[in-house]
């Protein structure tokens, strides 16, 4: 395991939120390779901890489904598959297109001021490269869309879903062609809402998904054929 991640403490967190923290991002950095074994006792050792939070981690990304517990093997990093990517886009889909209609009708221009500040965030992170941070203002810039929609209950279904989407949505942004094409569809977004067009808003975050669903599926097939 030569992976150069390491543990940045956080006064504020407990050391097992720290230890899943770290992990996850190695994981979705692929610092932690899709199929790599996850051993507890290196993995202590490793990041200086004891095998109590690692084995508490390790529990927390199976449940987002970024690692498997394999039968007399223990955990390893999941792959990511068609099928799981085409079962969570089909549910974003539809709940995005849910999201986008209740905005429509209940954003205030408070919201919508926000909506056009994580668009300039956005934009300046595309500007800088980072994946990471793209993704991180991706999500911003859907939540100030959520949030706006007044439903709690969609709000933490949506929230749910964005852990199982967060790693299909950096698989996405690493492909640097796509990212000016995502930089259109948020503005279109954005226009489509201000104007209250609810039909032109729904198709454009359809696109958007569809977009993200055809390039990373081409992604992993030609991963496979290499």
């Amino acid at each position: 395991m030569g992976n150069n991640f390491e543990v940045k403490m956080n006064e504020y967190l407990p050391l097992r939120d720290v230890v899943f923290n770290t992990l996850r991002q190695a994981i979705l950095k692929g610092e932690l390779a899709p199929g790599e074994r996850l051993m507890e006792i290196q993995l202590a050792q490793k990041l200086g901890v004891s095998r109590t939070p690692i084995r508490e981690a390790i529990r927390k990304l199976e449940l987002e489904g970024l690692v498997l517990m394999i039968p007399r093997r223990g955990a390893e990093v999941a792959r990511i598959s068609e099928k799981s990517l085409k079962d969570v886009l089909e549910v974003r889909r539809s709940l995005e297109e849910l999201a986008i209609e209740l905005a429509c009708q209940r954003m205030t221009e408070e919201d919508m001021q926000a909506l056009e500040e994580a668009q300039k965030a956005f934009k300046a992170a595309i500007d800088q490269g980072d994946a990471m941070k793209i993704a991180e203002t991706d999500e911003a810039y859907h939540d100030v869309i959520y949030h706006s929609t007044r439903n709690k209950r969609l709000v933490q279904i949506l929230n749910n879903l964005r852990e199982q989407m967060y790693r299909f949505r950096l698989e996405y942004i690493k492909d640097e062609d796509k990212r000016q094409i995502l930089q259109l569809e948020h503005e279109k977004i954005l226009a489509a809402l201000r104007l209250r067009h609810m039909a032109e808003a729904k198709a454009v975050a359809r696109g958007h998904i569809d977009n993200q669903e055809i390039t990373v599926l081409k992604n992993l097939k030609e991963r496979k054929e290499v």
